[in-house]
């Protein structure tokens, strides 16, 4: 039993030995490689050579995206002027057929012998007028005799002595009708104002 007792004890013993052997080599080994990480690494000009290479590329990218802003912006400003320009070439090709009847009205005028149907096609012309207004939006200001004057809406154009006290500050006769496009005011309406 001794003997066994032994030859455990040596077999520990070269274990323990290999084992120490392994671990010397495996921090020998450690110790080697951070030699081969600062090798691996690139060398200073290496280095400025790729940082050089990525400034170039970021300097070929503002550039790109400073002409494609420009260019946005010209095509911008473009697209604002010719709306300014053309905005009104919808509204002109719908009023065309009212200017065409009032020429053939014009024409004819002379040559009609009925004043009757005269005063017919110039009412239908009329009536074909206010459509397309209505269309557009566009409404008549309300300046009655006797409505209150509004300067927001109203233009007093002269005052006049009112026939009638109640007509005082307010609205006598509109010579000149006013209009609205929505909301806003395109003509103010002219009126006479009793004093």
């Amino acid at each position: 039993m001794e003997e066994n007792e032994e030859k455990f004890e040596n077999e520990q013993l070269e274990n323990n030995e290999t084992v120490v052997e392994q671990e010397n080599e495996s921090v020998a080994q450690e110790a080697n490689q951070p030699d081969e990480v600062e090798q691996s690494e690139p060398s200073p000009e290496q280095r400025i050579a790729d940082l050089e290479a990525q400034i170039e590329k970021l300097q070929k990218d503002a550039l790109y995206r400073a002409a494609e802003f420009d260019n946005y912006r010209k095509r911008t400003i473009q697209e604002k002027a010719d709306l300014i320009k053309y905005g009104s070439q919808k509204a002109i090709e719908a009023l065309l057929p009212v200017l065409d009847d009032l020429e053939r009205a014009m024409q004819h005028i002379d040559k009609a012998e009925d004043i009757e149907s005269v005063k017919e096609g110039v009412a239908l012309i009329m009536q074909k007028f206010q459509g397309f207004l209505k269309q557009q939006q566009v409404t008549v200001i309300p300046a009655n005799p006797g409505d209150d004057f509004d300067d927001k809406i109203h233009e007093a154009i002269t005052m006049f002595p009112a026939p009638d006290p109640s007509l005082k500050g307010k609205i006598v006769d509109c010579p000149t009708k006013g209009y609205k496009l929505y909301d806003k005011v395109v003509r103010y309406a002219k009126v006479v104002v009793g004093q």
